[in-house]
């Protein structure tokens, strides 16, 4: 049964955010992350768009925020190594088990891991030409989103591009990943919390006109198939 997702269930927690979750489950939804990612993502058309034009042209720093068990800042760094260019990637999480995970299953050693939150990053001064996150916008609330999005900006330049990616809520999106996920619940999903997590997120996640009614001046809303959106600020380009 589709529930009621006309409004944000804010008050709805994904099992994996409770500092109790068994740790074998944790670990194996760590681990999927990049297979559910790779079907529902399609981060390659976002690197292609608006990562290596800009990585063509001078060496990058990039960070991505909320980055849980790093499989989408590792595809970046592979991605970026595949066609040489250069690159500083940086993935940053609040939670240090995610770290952890992170730091023992990159075998490339390609990125850099921190256990912060993105605010310590500014009141450092630090600066990056990029900021992404995926699947971070639907933890914030109406009052944490707009901090989070000033602070995502006063890390990157006039030049820069700041470009979170997330779930769009809708019906059909809660049917289709229930469905999609079902066959393998049993099996290949078993052990995880990718499943419950999946349709909680969905429940949280804002809508597209939600977003822009949140966002400040300068943000713009992008959505795609299937179920996906972007929040995203870009500053000006630099003719070569």
């Amino acid at each position: 049964m589709t529930p009621d997702l006309s409004a944000r269930a804010v008050d709805a927690r994904e099992l994996m955010d409770d500092s109790n979750a068994d740790a074998g489950m944790l670990a194996r939804t760590y681990e999927q992350f990049e297979l559910i990612n790779a079907v529902v993502t399609r981060w390659h058309q976002a690197y292609r768009q608006d990562i290596r034009p800009r990585a063509m042209k001078r060496p990058l720093r990039i960070l991505d925020v909320g980055a849980g068990g790093g499989d989408l800042p590792r595809a970046l760094a592979g991605w970026m190594r595949r066609d040489g260019v250069a690159g500083e990637i940086t993935a940053l999480d609040a939670d240090e088990r995610a770290i952890r995970w992170a730091v023992d299953h990159d075998e490339q050693g390609d990125v850099t891991y921190r256990c912060a939150l993105l605010g310590d990053l500014v009141t450092a001064g630090e600066v990056f030409d990029i900021v992404l996150s995926n699947h971070l916008l639907h933890h914030l609330d109406s009052a944490e989103l707009p901090r989070f999005l000033t602070d995502s900006r006063s890390l990157v330049p006039a030049t820069g591009l700041v470009a979170h990616h997330d779930i769009a809520r809708s019906a059909a999106a809660y049917r289709l990943f229930a469905a999609g996920t079902l066959p393998f619940s049993r099996n290949l999903l078993s052990g995880s919390f990718i499943r419950e997590d999946g349709l909680t997120s969905i429940r949280r996640s804002y809508t597209a006109s939600e977003l822009a009614a949140l966002a400040p001046e300068g943000w713009t809303v992008r959505t795609r198939m299937p179920a996906r959106l972007q929040l995203r600020w870009e500053g000006r380009r630099v003719r070569p």
